[in-house]
């Protein structure tokens, strides 16, 4: 199977030069990327179940890959939700499939956002990164219809590193365009 044009990048020139700038000793203690999870909430999904099967369409075209339903834990009266209710998709992506996603999502959906300006550079203090987008119509796979609504996704990029800083060195070599 042929890797993806970014696992090449990061095993042949990113590694060594991730081993140089963080002053690691070893070759395994460089960090990498473990996976990658795209999560999308639908709160329509309460009233009409037919709203979830588009979504798992859009995030199928995506992703590559089909996601699983996830579903209520708790009854909240309030919401009219109901324990057990599929509230909305995720999808969890690894080796090929993750490389190939983050350099669509990095090199070609971020730039489509409206006045882009960059991502912020808050890792969660274990270098993981979450990242939320408004619309799902920045991916060039979907094709916009007036009248369709559209979802924002969650994107979180789960790396190897114990520290946040080492988390950023890795993404930042990736090319995920943070702030100034």
């Amino acid at each position: 199977m042929a890797k993806s044009r970014l696992e090449e990048l990061y095993n042949e020139k990113f590694k060594p030069e991730l081993k140089k700038t963080l002053e690691l000793g070893n070759i395994m203690e460089v960090p990498k990327i473990s996976k990658v999870v795209v999560n999308v909430g639908v709160k329509d999904a309460v009233k009409d179940s037919k709203v979830l099967k588009d979504v798992v369409d859009v995030v199928t075209k995506i992703t590559g890959q089909s996601p699983v339903r996830t579903y209520a834990k708790k009854s909240i009266a309030g919401f009219k939700l109901r324990e057990g209710m599929p509230i909305g998709v995720k999808v969890t992506l690894r080796r090929q499939r993750m490389y190939e996603f983050l350099d669509r999502l990095i090199n070609i959906a971020l730039p489509e956002v409206r006045d882009f300006q960059g991502v912020t550079s808050n890792l969660d203090g274990r270098g993981n990164y979450n990242l939320g987008i408004k619309e799902w119509t920045i991916f060039p796979e979907i094709e916009y219809k007036v009248g369709d609504k559209m979802y924002g996704l969650n994107v979180t990029i789960q790396t190897t590193a114990k520290e946040d800083r080492h988390g950023l060195e890795l993404l930042k070599l990736f090319g995920m365009p943070f702030c100034k």
